[in-house]
């Protein structure tokens, strides 16, 4: 043992002796940060509480949303990687943070090491004028006009998608199969196609659905940027996939300068960049500052990134309500009948789709009892009195929870019920304040009735094409993080045919 003493180098002793301090203070720091606040007592040296959040997230954050109904806070602490961390389960909390978005108050980050992989000119990190500038010019992307050229490019890939489905049940019966990557796949492709149209050829999507994936995973890592770590692959995957979208905005754009139809998302975009621009020059005036056409590509990735795993999620919660509400399915079927047919060969037009009230009421209770995205992480820029008897330390990463404020006022919230979101009842209206499944504030979805939509057609389609029955074993319905939540089991379904005949794509 001595000769083992001997051996060490003669700054050893100093290393550790430095060491056991650095982790004393970081100990007292935590503490002197929750003071008051439920959470763990001591946490793990430097990477605190990460590593239980990667290996199993539903614990991690159910643990959380226990500690904080312990209390009459609403809140509970933890550490994350040198991070001080609150989780907000209080609506009325939750509300204060998406209010008090601002240089000098909270920066929603989407993820808690986002400006690591989005960059720091994302849509996300933007404040006031600059940021409400770029909402209206977003703005026409989402027009009625809009949303029905979107809608027929939806159903297209969907119902393309519903019959590989058959295909991949028929092979595999009499096993069930696993929609979970299918539901991402088809959602993948309805972005690209929708956001990006013509401008994405087969060899682009295919590295563009290679980096996504590259990227879905280094969401779920721990973020050590080194090569060869999935994080720092992501990072690398983010810029390729920007670089990807940028490049379709440049096509786009010479596309509308010549006075074509708007085909796509981007199309629109640029069709009324290009509008102003000539009006400007047609007055005399100086021409409007536009983003410039990389940066454009970045915000098309935000937009993809916020639709993908978060229509893919309420997909498959979609699939796994409706099996367990056999009533609710019955009601949907018979609306969607009434409006429209798979036989009539022709797709469900805007119109239709707003004449489909019970349904977007289904669409609106499965995202409320299964809030896709269950929190919306910010930091704190300042320090911020949440409470009177408590301030939030400047640097500290807020989690807001959506999930939780969603079964917060409604009536039996625990309850899977359409009905409510429907006449008389109309608590779509009576707890507003409780539905965050879209955010609150000036960082509010812009995008939310293109996701409503995607969601009804899906309901729509899918329960009028294909008969269906869940695989169900114990836990199947349990949470899982991947990263937004969807059924444990990555919904296993048994499907067959419904209808005489699917809708003829090649007439479209």
């Amino acid at each position: 043992m001595i000769s083992v003493l001997n051996s060490l180098p003669p700054l050893a002793p100093y290393l550790v002796t430095l060491l056991a301090l650095l982790v004393l203070l970081e100990q007292i720091s935590y503490l002197r940060k929750r003071r008051h606040v439920p959470g763990p007592l001591a946490v793990f040296p430097f990477l605190g509480n990460a590593v239980p959040l990667v290996t199993d997230p539903t614990r991690f954050w159910d643990q959380q949303s226990r500690l904080a109904s312990s209390s009459p806070h609403g809140f509970s602490a933890n550490y994350l990687v040198g991070r001080f961390i609150l989780f907000i389960r209080d609506t009325e909390l939750s509300h204060k943070i998406f209010a008090n978005v601002r240089p000098d108050g909270f920066h929603l980050v989407g993820h808690p090491f986002g400006k690591k992989l989005f960059g720091e000119h994302n849509l996300i990190y933007m404040f006031g004028q600059e940021h409400k500038d770029l909402r209206r010019r977003i703005a026409p992307n989402f027009t009625l006009r809009a949303l029905s050229t979107y809608t027929a490019l939806q159903q297209i890939i969907v119902v393309k998608h519903l019959q590989r489905w058959l295909e991949l049940s028929s092979k595999a019966a009499p096993g069930p199969i696993a929609l979970r990557l299918l539901a991402r796949d088809m959602n993948l492709e309805t972005s690209q196609t929708v956001f990006a149209g013509p401008y994405l050829g087969p060899a682009a999507r295919e590295r563009f659905n290679t980096d996504y994936n590259l990227f879905n995973v280094g969401l779920m890592t721990l973020p050590f940027d080194f090569p060869g770590f999935a994080f720092r692959k992501a990072r690398f995957a983010v810029d390729r996939l920007v670089d990807t979208l940028t490049g379709c905005v440049e096509q786009s754009k010479a596309r509308m300068e010549l006075g074509e139809e708007p085909s796509c998302l981007i199309d629109f975009w640029m069709q009324e960049t290009v509008r102003e621009v000539a009006a400007a020059k047609q007055t005399g005036e100086a021409a409007p500052l536009h983003p410039g056409d990389r940066e454009i590509g970045g915000h098309l990735f935000d937009f993809l990134f916020a639709a993908q795993d978060a229509s893919t999620s309420s997909l498959l919660w979609a699939v796994t309500l409706l099996d367990s509400h056999p009533v609710v399915l019955a009601k949907v079927r018979e609306e969607v009948a009434r409006i429209w047919s798979p036989e009539s060969n022709t797709l469900i037009t805007g119109e239709q789709l707003r004449e489909m009230k019970y349904t977007e009421a289904v669409a609106r209770e499965v995202i409320r009892f299964r809030a896709p995205a269950t929190m919306v992480p910010h930091i704190a820029g300042a320090d911020f009195p949440l409470t009177k008897d408590y301030t939030i330390p400047k640097g500290t990463i807020v989690f807001p929870s959506v999930y939780e404020s969603s079964f917060q006022g409604f009536t039996e919230p625990d309850r899977f019920d359409p009905d409510r979101f429907s006449e008389p009842r109309h608590e779509d209206k009576l707890y507003k304040w409780n539905f965050l499944a879209f955010g609150a504030g000036a960082h509010q979805c812009v995008g939310q009735r293109y996701a409503l939509n995607h969601l009804m057609l899906f309901i729509a389609m899918f329960s009028s094409l294909i008969d269906f029955k869940r695989h169900r074993t114990d836990g199947c319905d349990d949470l899982m993080y991947v990263p937004t939540i969807c059924p444990k089991d990555d919904c296993k379904v048994f499907l067959s045919r419904r209808c005489t005949q699917f809708p003829s794509l090649s007439s479209h």
